[in-house]
């Protein structure tokens, strides 16, 4: 019997074609040479063994891909989101076939997914940065930007936010994640740890990503108490556009205010 013909609009094609590279290549930076415990050995990983995953990770997104329900999602950029999350779940389940525990899978997701965060959402902040330095500005623009693409909020089953601001800080009350939505009925259908792995990876990226953004040097550009994957009903998000100083930050300025009075230098 002939395959099923593949009746993937060749625009998705494409994309998932360009996610998957990136996946690759993050993949590559993040595990070459990285020692690992296989199957309850420590081992290092080499190239056949990269080539090894790569080949896997899109079989297995081909079998997830059902319960991502794509029909239902108005917006390209939300279907985009969830094809991430397709392909981090196919990931984690590939390196749990290959020998690795839980624990060790969600890390080495999180640390290759970073790779691939940070890489776009680089790309979708130059122009800001670009346009100015003040670090309240390169929050503002970029969020507003990442909120109609790829995050549009047509409402469930796609993005359902709500938007507001308090004097200079943005906040975004989620009430509605596709990706998430994605992951909850992978692990309704087979649970393997799939929820932990998205929240070690997809929910801990903004907090670093906010101060990426910022580019000031500073971290704290970001607080949420809640998130929907930790089974609570919104993720209350607030991108700050000063980051409180730590200590340090402040006993640094303190001293090069000193030194530029007295002139003094440390060469240390």
């Amino acid at each position: 019997m002939a395959p099923e013909r593949d009746r993937t609009p060749i625009f998705w094609r494409l994309v998932r074609f360009g996610l998957l590279q990136m996946l690759r290549r993050s993949l590559r930076q993040s595990l070459l040479g990285r020692e690992i415990t296989l199957n309850g050995r420590p081992t290092r990983v080499f190239a056949v063994d990269l080539r090894a995953l790569s080949r896997r990770i899109e079989p297995e997104a081909r079998k997830l891909r059902p319960l991502a329900e794509f029909h239902r999602l108005e917006l390209t950029g939300n279907r985009l989101m969830v094809e991430l999350a397709v392909y981090t779940a196919a990931f984690y389940r590939v390196l749990l076939d290959f020998g690795l525990s839980r624990a060790e899978a969600r890390q080495l997701v999180a640390d290759t997914g970073w790779r691939v965060y940070a890489r776009l959402l680089g790309i979708v902040s130059l122009p800001v940065r670009l346009a100015t330095r003040d670090p309240g500005r390169r929050l503002r623009w970029t969020i507003g930007i990442l909120l109609r693409f790829p995050f549009g909020a047509p409402g469930a089953p796609g993005y359902a936010v709500t938007p507001g601001y308090s004097g200079d800080d943005i906040q975004t009350h989620f009430t509605h994640c596709p990706p998430h939505s994605f992951i909850r009925r992978l692990i309704a259908a087979g649970d393997r740890g799939e929820l932990a792995a998205f929240r070690a990876s997809w929910c801990r990226y903004d907090w670093p990503g906010a101060d990426l953004i910022a580019g000031d040097g500073m971290r704290g550009h970001y607080t949420r108490p809640r998130t929907l994957s930790d089974g609570d009903d919104l993720c209350d998000m607030c991108w700050r556009a000063r980051a409180p100083a730590t200590k340090r930050q402040t006993a640094t300025r303190r001293q090069r205010a000193k030194q530029g009075k007295t002139g003094w230098k440390d060469n240390a």
